[in-house]
């Protein structure tokens, strides 16, 4: 089954980079999947996944959470500021940390709530202007910011260019990490996870390999 042969292949790699058996934390990203599948998974036991949008979160993870224990959701794609508050009592971990208004509000609301998810700032290895996160070169003043906010920034997170070699960027992440004190990385996809837990990867974002290619996006 294909969440078996994933669990298999990321053994392989742990053991490989000399990692702890499991060591790796599989993000199961069910954005966009019919829930008759999230449901195949979640029936073979597994209990982490990520979301990219508010709103999906909010319409699916309720009331799967209902019939099973033990769930932890992930935000994996960009989160807008008025989502902020929905996405903290939703979220387990956001991954999308990625600019300074975010981060008070998120800071802001942690202090009204007396908790927050664990987070990860996202950083644009490939400085691609469509694409969220900050800059490497503004990397280390912006952990040092949100830490200054008593967030619980846990790692980084990133995603390469479709057309560059993904160790590059991984490389790079784990870089900026290392020497911001942060054991987290949040890299590698269906096509490059082996590669990213070779460099380090503590989380993993794998979608069609387990669930198959997504359906059409949701209108509106």
């Amino acid at each position: 089954m294909p969440l078996q042969d994933i669990q298999t292949r990321i053994s392989a790699a742990e053991a490989a980079a000399g990692c702890a058996p499991g060591s790796t934390v599989l993000i199961a990203v069910s954005k966009v999947q019919p829930n008759d599948r999230v449901q195949a998974v979640l029936e073979q036991g597994h209990r982490c996944f990520g979301e990219n949008r508010v709103q999906e979160a909010a319409s699916k993870w309720p009331t799967f959470r209902q019939r099973f224990d033990g769930v932890a959701l992930h935000l994996i794609g960009p989160l807008q500021t008025n989502k902020a508050r929905q996405a903290v009592e939703l979220c387990d971990a956001i991954h999308t940390l990625d600019r300074p208004k975010l981060a008070n509000t998120l800071a802001r609301l942690a202090q009204e709530r007396g908790s927050s998810p664990d987070l990860f700032i996202q950083v644009n290895t490939g400085e691609e202007a469509q694409k969220a996160g900050v800059l490497p070169s503004q990397a280390d003043e912006f952990v040092a910011d949100c830490l200054a906010l008593d967030l619980p920034v846990r790692g980084l997170m990133c995603i390469p260019p479709v057309d560059e070699e993904p160790a590059l960027h991984f490389a790079l992440l784990a870089k900026i990490a290392e020497r911001n004190g942060l054991s987290g990385l949040s890299m590698g996809m269906s096509s490059d996870f082996e590669t990213a837990i070779a460099l380090g990867a503590t989380h993993i974002r794998v979608g069609s390999a387990i669930f198959g290619e997504r359906a059409a996006a949701p209108v509106g």
